[in-house]
């Protein structure tokens, strides 16, 4: 068991007056038997009211709208959480079956949606080699999951600033590099092509001695569901199983369905955001000041300017460079 303390801050600040913000937010930790929220809290600009939902993966989001006009939006999310050790797969059902089950449930409506995979990429030959290559009547779900995160945690580079939100697929498989996101998007399609399904987890990796990227950032994983057991997450980017020191934020098909924050105004002006991300074992009144250099300017300019993709891209790259 583990306790933390996480302070999730972003900040917008434009150059001119904006209004009608309207925003979703994914910051309200999953809260289930391996990870208790103690507590959390959420503050906004102008004490905006936050109305939570839960979507289709039982993700917890938040809604607010600030039709007034302001010049900076701020948000602020504060978490103590307990995490527990969870008790791996004992892998002991035999491998035929363990396959059979995973045929049996690729098409029922819980796991369909974490089953499909990019079909240009599957067309590439080099991967299609790889996937052909794994021994699925002498290993185990488990175990070939575990194999494919060793791939792309040893074939890859860990490179921050090398790929943008906007890289596919392709263009990370020939740089072989890339961050946590990169990491993630690939380890998802080797593992669906192979069958098995498997969904992207957004959420917090905590200091550990053994975890040595992405601590104290917003981070990503995958889970794969293995038979008899249930999900299980592997993190590609320290090939590490995703345990106590993983906080869940939310799950989905994909970052799409995770992203911490997605929002859109009304105004034509250029806006500045900083994303800071504090974890600790104790609890700590406040972040580090915000540094200008840290703003990052937007890429787009026009009337109804959306913020949506930009944020979890720089969450993983701006701020595992603090």
């Amino acid at each position: 068991m583990a306790k933390f303390y996480i302070k999730h801050l972003t900040k917008y600040t434009y150059s001119n007056s904006v209004i009608d913000a309207a925003n979703l937010i994914r910051l309200h930790p999953i809260n289930d038997e391996y990870q208790k929220v103690l507590s959390h809290t959420i503050a906004v600009t102008n004490n905006a009211y936050i109305q939570t939902f839960t979507d289709f993966y039982n993700n917890t989001f938040g809604t607010f709208m600030i039709t007034e006009p302001h010049k900076e939006l701020f948000i602020e999310s504060e978490v103590e959480v307990l995490t527990f050790d969870k008790i791996f797969p004992d892998d002991s059902v035999a491998i035929d079956e363990q396959w059979a089950e995973i045929k049996a449930i690729q098409r029922h409506i819980e796991y369909i949606d974490f089953t499909s995979y990019n079909k240009a990429f599957a067309t590439n030959q080099e991967v299609l080699n790889l996937i052909e290559a794994i021994d699925t009547k002498n290993h185990s779900p488990y175990k070939v999951v575990l194999e494919l995160c060793e791939y792309v945690y040893k074939n890859f580079k860990y490179i921050q600033g090398i790929t943008t939100v906007n890289s596919t697929l392709e263009e990370v498989w020939d740089l072989k590099a890339g961050v946590c996101q990169d990491f993630t998007n690939v380890l998802l399609q080797f593992v669906r092509m192979i069958g098995i399904p498997a969904r992207y987890v957004s959420g917090y990796i905590c200091p550990n001695e053994t975890i040595t990227r992405g601590e104290g950032a917003t981070h990503a994983w995958i889970e794969a569901y293995i038979p008899f057991y249930g999900w299980f997450g592997v993190d590609p980017t320290n090939n590490a199983i995703a345990n106590e020191n993983h906080v869940r934020l939310a799950v989905g098909r994909h970052y799409d369905d995770c992203s911490p924050v997605k929002g859109v105004f009304k105004g034509n002006v250029e806006d500045k955001l900083l994303v800071k991300v504090d974890v600790s074992t104790t609890k700590n009144n406040h972040l580090d000041s915000f540094k200008t250099k840290d703003f990052m300017p937007s890429s787009t300019n026009n009337s109804y300017l959306q913020n949506l993709e930009i944020i979890q891209h720089q969450q993983q790259q701006q701020q595992q460079q603090q």
